[in-house]
């Protein structure tokens, strides 16, 4: 007999809620691990470019957070060859040096308290988006944890090496968890690694659906109250964990190195 046939939808969003709460596990792997994997998870997802880009998370230390090592591709990246470094990007622990684009991630991390792991990098249908200096447009289901939660910044300030340029992307994010740099590429800012990873998959993914889309006629945009439902929803943490887990999964059958 059936028995959730006349519930509301608020009802059964709930009840899924508290399933998810029960059964799906938090994730098993450390900081270093899950930091390693998403490098890597986002090389196969085509937004390794070179050396370009940052993945960086917070340390277990106040005032201190992990980031790869210079010279090291996304493809490179392992748990023990990342390195611990502080907002002036002193090298704590381990050997090397830090990308000095780092600077700008130090003063995000200094005005936003609640985040825990920024990604930039150069993903080409957001860097094809920002040569137009079009805002990202979300407009589809599956990049709804984005939905009303990405600001644009419309010109290139240039190498985002210096305090000011720091300064400038940090008041641009404002207190989103993304923001569109055009000329330049994606940056996201999440609660965890495992949503920064989810919300730069997400980005790109929507990226490069707008630009079909826009190929074929004009974006339409979708009902306020449905995308914040649904980003409401996608960005809660089991939800998270649960699809970063399958992504971990996938990832290390093609890279076993990933955990060191």
């Amino acid at each position: 007999m059936n028995t959730t046939f006349d519930l509301e939808k608020k009802e059964l969003l709930d009840r899924a809620a508290a399933l998810m709460q029960a059964h799906v596990p938090d994730g098993a792997h450390t900081l270093r691990e899950r930091i390693a994997l998403t490098c890597r998870i986002l090389f196969d997802d085509g937004q390794g470019v070179g050396l370009a880009g940052q993945i960086t998370a917070r340390g277990e230390q106040p005032g201190s957070y992990w980031t790869q090592r210079f010279g090291l591709g996304f493809d490179e990246i392992r748990a023990d060859n990342l390195l611990r470094v502080d907002a002036d990007l002193q090298v704590l622990e381990g050997s090397g040096m830090p990308n000095p684009a780092n600077r700008f991630h130090s003063w995000i991390y200094g005005a936003r308290p609640e985040v825990q792991c920024i990604v930039h990098t150069h993903a080409p249908h957001a860097a094809a988006l920002g040569m137009l200096e079009q805002p990202l447009q979300i407009a589809q289901m599956d990049n709804c944890l984005l939905y009303d939660d990405v600001a644009f910044v419309g010109h290139w300030p240039g190498v985002p090496f210096g305090n000011e340029e720091g300064r400038f992307i940090t008041d641009a994010l404002g207190g989103k968890r993304a923001v569109l740099l055009s000329h330049h590429g994606l940056l996201v800012a999440g609660g965890s690694v495992e949503e920064s990873c989810l919300l730069a998959l997400a980005f790109e993914r929507a990226a490069r659906l707008q630009l079909l889309a826009a190929a074929a006629g004009e974006v339409r945009p979708i009902p306020p109250e449905r995308g914040r439902e649904a980003h409401d929803w996608m960005l809660k943490p089991k939800n998270t964990a649960a699809s970063f887990g399958y992504l971990a999964r996938r990832c290390l059958a093609r890279h076993a190195d990933a955990l060191g």
